[in-house]
């Protein structure tokens, strides 16, 4: 029996576990170059420099920017299944390759491919698991799936210390990269095309079929222009804070007089309360609505960013960083749930992978922004305070957007395609 035969009722089940752990995979790369870079720094690896380590980092980033961008709106066109299957593997693939790089070069130019892949990965698992949730559980079901992505942070910089000194930073990449020699076979044998999305893919066959640039359009028709460009400004407002945090909050702490030990620990603190955060951020949203909730959460990000401005007592910091993780981390993954909720299915993906696509601009920027705070001297207290504003703006931003519409012919389709997945499995069984 094929993958794409064993759609059905029973698949669903395994959607969760699957594209969980697909973004587990892609929260690695979150921390994998900081983890490596280091040590190939001190070593002399190819005659690495600062500059030239910046540039395999920002390559890897626009790879990322790329990959979102593009496979979106792919993902519209052929499926969620196969983009999936094609981004797992192709990430896997060039991360595994990193590992032998023989230049500078290879190794950002691997990057970069890798970065193709994963960022389209993001997206699709997104819109996958939305496709799969059943009525109000839609929020609650992206932030789930972010949880790995921080997970899999946490845990690769955990295997960075079991492994770089033991074995060098080769071994990370393949470390990266043998997950998908179960996961793929996996992804293959039980992951279930959206049945949403099979509904419309046999409509749009009927009428020859749908074209990017329609798919693209679809963003800006039927009163969606307002809110797609709230979402793009939104999500690059939101990943300037997650990856300008994760990059430089350990050297601003350090810069402000804090011992490198407090400075590291406060930087899983800030992941931790991210992981709390998105399972708390998801349940909010399908009880009190998404767009409310991620408003809320962009605007208590802001305000506990600038706490950060003030020297607190040890307990009062962890706890600050703590709530800053909660909210900044699941304030943008709300804009994710809040996009997946307001496009119907003909264009998801593609505005999930636009506003992901975006949003990696920020990704570029945050770390940017923290580097020169850092080196003009400011970055304590005033590197908090660019970010509180960069987190109130958000809020200003996503309150722009239009409240998410019911698309009646989601639930339609499911209910129908799943009497006759139903159908399907008996007859089978039945044979």
């Amino acid at each position: 029996m094929s993958g794409v035969e064993t759609t059905s009722r029973a698949g669903a089940a395994w959607v969760l576990p699957l594209c969980w752990a697909a973004v587990l995979l892609d929260g690695f790369d979150l921390v994998v170059l900081g983890s490596v870079l280091p040590v190939m720094l001190e070593n002399d690896v190819w005659g690495l420099t600062p500059a030239s380590a910046s540039v395999v980092s920002t390559v890897g980033l626009i790879g990322m920017m790329v990959g979102a961008l593009t496979i979106g709106t792919v993902t519209d066109l052929i499926g969620r299944r196969k983009v999936l299957l094609v981004a797992v593997t192709t990430f896997s693939l060039f991360t595994l390759l990193c590992a032998v790089a023989p230049s500078v070069f290879v190794f950002g130019l691997l990057r970069f491919l890798a970065g193709l892949g994963l960022g389209g990965c993001l997206p699709t698992a997104i819109t996958l698991t939305t496709e799969y949730a059943r009525g109000s559980w839609r929020s609650s079901a992206t932030t789930t799936i972010m949880t790995g992505y921080h997970v899999g942070a946490v845990l690769t910089a955990l295997l960075g210390i079991a492994l770089i000194p033991n074995l060098g930073w080769h071994a990370m990449f393949v470390a990266g990269a043998l997950p998908a020699v179960v996961l793929v076979p996996l992804m293959w044998r039980y992951l279930p095309e959206s049945e949403v999305f099979r509904a419309k893919a046999a409509k749009s066959t009927e009428s020859h079929g749908a074209s990017a640039r329609q798919s693209i359009t679809l963003l800006f028709r039927d009163g969606m222009a307002r809110s797609t460009l709230a979402f793009w400004i939104t999500s690059f407002l939101g990943l300037i804070l997650v990856y300008g945090l994760n990059t430089w909050l350990p050297e601003i702490m350090r810069s402000a007089g804090y011992p490198l030990g407090t400075s590291l620990g406060l930087l899983l603190t800030l992941n931790a309360g991210a992981v709390v955060g998105l399972v708390v951020a998801g349940r909010v949203a399908d009880k009190a609505g998404v767009k409310g909730s991620t408003v809320a959460w962009f605007g208590a990000a802001a305000v506990m960013l600038a706490l950060l401005s003030v020297r607190l007592p040890a307990f009062g910091l962890y706890a600050a960083v703590f709530f800053a993780g909660f909210f900044v981390f699941s304030a943008q993954v709300l804009v994710y749930a809040f996009v997946g909720r307001s496009y119907p299915v003909d264009s998801r993906a593609t505005g999930l992978g636009w506003t992901t696509g975006v949003g990696r601009i920020g990704a570029i920027s945050g770390p940017l922004i923290g580097g020169a705070l850092l080196t003009a001297g400011i970055a304590y207290p005033w590197g908090f305070y660019a970010f509180a504003a960069i987190g109130a703006l958000g809020a200003l931003a996503v309150a722009i957007a239009a409240r998410p519409a019911s698309h009646a012919e989601d639930s339609a389709e499911v209910t129908a395609s799943e009497r006759a997945g139903s159908n399907e499995s008996v007859a089978g069984a039945r044979s």
